[in-house]
């Protein structure tokens, strides 16, 4: 990430363009004002030699030397012209591009389309500007994206302990007159203190992972055996919830996989996990599919939930993002269980996507490139 202060991203001189160009800016004004009398100088020597000639008698020489002083002028112009055109105006515009960048608008693009070095020149600036406006932009997001952490945090942790700290004095002021109601209001407080911990938890795991600092244990694994013994927990677990759930493995041979097993396992949890926590209370069915396509191993988790509106698909992987705002169901989620399991996936060089319809449920789709066979 980009952490460093705008100001200390330049050269001094950058941040004083007109002492660091100025010798650049008497030479064009020189060259202008030169260019602008030498006409007068001209005409001034023509006159000069037509009288002196004139004077002693020889006007044909006058007129040939008149000539030749001509042709030297024009030729000396057109010079002149050329090179304005192809060095002076572009060091002109590469100045004014300077003053801009100093200035902090790194959007400034320099055209010349000459092969010489001052080309070259043009070139590398353009590919300065492009990578500073591209440093500040991430710069930029960073901020938005860390402005918008804190106040989800905030948000998020505000509610479960003004719960548990209202539960509390109630608790100590004595105003729970049976054990029914102080079993209820310990059972609450219990709940979200595992909330808050887990959003912990998941925000000390979101923040290794988005500075690239979470050590992975990865290994060679056959992945059919070990979806076997990850999914065979799922069919009894969600038995119990009276949830549907079945698994099926659709691979002509196993395959090997690079995986960090228990991070692996972990972004299967939080997809379904996620699917129960958004599904319906009653008929919930999940589908688990493992195949291979090309040289990727893919694993289908579907459900027949309410599914996800196309408005909302782009951002489910935000961090702290919930398509449904409104649902108050209970405090398991922290919003961070699709962020974490893409995260997750793509340090062990997987990709993840996802399909959905409204009333037509939802499928994440894990691809993994599988390694060749040993």
């Amino acid at each position: 990430m980009c952490r460093y202060k705008r100001r200390d991203r330049f050269h001094p001189h950058l941040r004083r363009p007109h002492d660091a160009h100025k010798h650049h800016g008497q030479f064009l004004r020189h060259y202008k004002y030169f260019r602008y009398i030498r006409p007068g100088f001209i005409l001034f020597n023509l006159l000069i030699l037509y009288l002196l000639f004139s004077w002693v008698g020889i006007k044909q020489a006058a007129i040939f030397f008149a000539i030749a002083i001509v042709l030297k002028e024009v030729v000396h112009l057109f010079f002149l012209l050329r090179l304005e055109k192809r060095i002076f105006k572009p060091m002109e515009k590469l100045k004014q591009g300077l003053d801009e960048v100093a200035k902090g608008n790194y959007n400034v693009k320099l055209e010349y389309d000459k092969p010489n070095d001052l080309g070259l020149l043009m070139t590398a600036f353009n590919t300065m500007t492009e990578k500073l406006y591209a440093g500040e932009k991430l710069q930029t997001e960073y901020e938005d994206n860390r402005k918008a952490l804190v106040a989800n945090i905030s948000h998020d942790l505000k509610t479960p302990i003004t719960a548990i700290q209202g539960y509390i004095e109630a608790l100590i002021e004595g105003k729970v007159s049976t054990e029914e109601t102080q079993s209820k209001y310990l059972r609450t407080i219990y709940h979200n203190i595992i909330y808050v911990n887990k959003l912990i938890d998941d925000l000390f795991l979101f923040s290794k992972l988005d500075m690239q600092k979470l050590d992975l244990h990865v290994e060679h694994v056959q992945i059919k055996p070990l979806m076997e013994y990850l999914m065979e927990e799922y069919t009894f677990d969600l038995a119990e919830q009276k949830i549907s759930f079945q698994y099926s493995a659709h691979l002509d041979t196993d395959y090997w996989l690079d995986l960090d097993i228990k991070r692996f396992h972990q972004a299967i949890n939080n997809l379904i996990n996620n699917a129960v926590k958004h599904g319906p209370d009653i008929n919930l069915a999940i589908e688990v599919k493992l195949y291979h396509q090309d040289n990727s191993v893919l694993i289908d988790i579907k459900d027949n939930g309410p599914g996800i509106a196309q408005d909302k698909l782009p951002f489910i992987f935000d961090r702290f993002y919930r398509v449904d705002v409104e649902r108050t169901r209970d405090y398991s989620g922290t919003g961070l269980g699709l962020a974490i399991a893409k995260e997750l996936v793509e340090a062990q060089h997987g990709k993840i996507s996802v399909s959905s319809r409204k009333q037509a449920g939802t499928c994440f789709t894990l691809i993994f490139p599988m390694l060749p066979k040993q």
